[in-house]
């Protein structure tokens, strides 16, 4: 998820709180595919076709970096783009294709280790009853494909089950996303934290909230020591 907290009006309001403060243990791979020091907004130069604002990405890293203490390095590596629906994530398409070689490049060096994927995407997918009814098999789908295309068949992904959508179906995609029982495939749910006044996007403190508990679905599952992870 790119992230609209603080944007109004299609400008952003530059708040950002504190647990979502630069460090230098939180990297970002940039658009140009460098790594620089993660600050918000996290996809400003990945999700060109909007105004970006707060998402969850910072306050997830700082919460792991705050939980696991120092040596830890964490590498965001941000691919979203906003408004779009599954299938234009189907495997072969651009924005598929860029996840993966993104995530590629970001592990090229061989100093960092690719742990999860942080997912937070459906709003679109509630807007035509087809692709609400078509939501598990295409996640499941896109599950499958991103952990062959990277060789990492136990990769670990984090959904976040939808608080808001675009269309009628929230439900549908809702009991898609719960329902998915794919091994190593964890699922939080935002239903519940506060929106904007669009009733679509959440708060800047939404998405905080929505990082922390992020981190904490990471942690649990991901106990072992490291010094460096990418997530996508």
């Amino acid at each position: 998820m790119a992230g609209r907290g603080g944007v109004f009006n299609r400008k952003w309001d530059n708040n950002v709180p504190s647990e979502c403060k630069p460090s230098p243990s939180i990297l970002k791979l940039n658009s140009k595919l460098k790594w620089e020091e993660a600050h918000e907004p996290l996809h400003q130069d990945i999700d060109v076709g909007k105004t970006c604002g707060v998402g969850p990405g910072l306050a997830f890293a700082n919460e792991v970096v705050r939980r696991r203490g120092d040596g830890c390095v964490v590498g965001l590596v941000p691919c979203a783009v906003g408004g779009t629906r599954i299938e234009e994530w189907r495997n072969g398409s651009f924005l598929y294709n860029e996840l993966v070689r993104r995530s590629i490049e970001s592990v090229r060096d061989g100093s960092g280790v690719i742990r999860a994927v942080l997912w937070y995407q459906g709003e679109s997918d509630t807007v035509r009853e087809e692709d609400a009814d078509a939501y598990k098999s295409r996640m499941e789908n896109f599950i499958q494909n991103i952990r062959s295309d990277l060789h990492l068949p136990e990769l670990l992904v984090i959904q976040v089950a939808l608080a808001s959508g675009e269309g009628k179906f929230i439900e549908k995609v809702r009991h898609a996303q719960l329902g998915i029982k794919l091994p190593n495939v964890k699922c939080v749910d935002a239903k519940g934290l506060r929106l904007k006044a669009d009733k679509l996007h959440l708060t800047t403190m939404s998405e905080v909230h929505l990082g922390i508990q992020l981190a904490h679905a990471y942690l649990a599952s991901n106990s072992h020591n490291f010094t460096r992870t990418q997530v996508s």
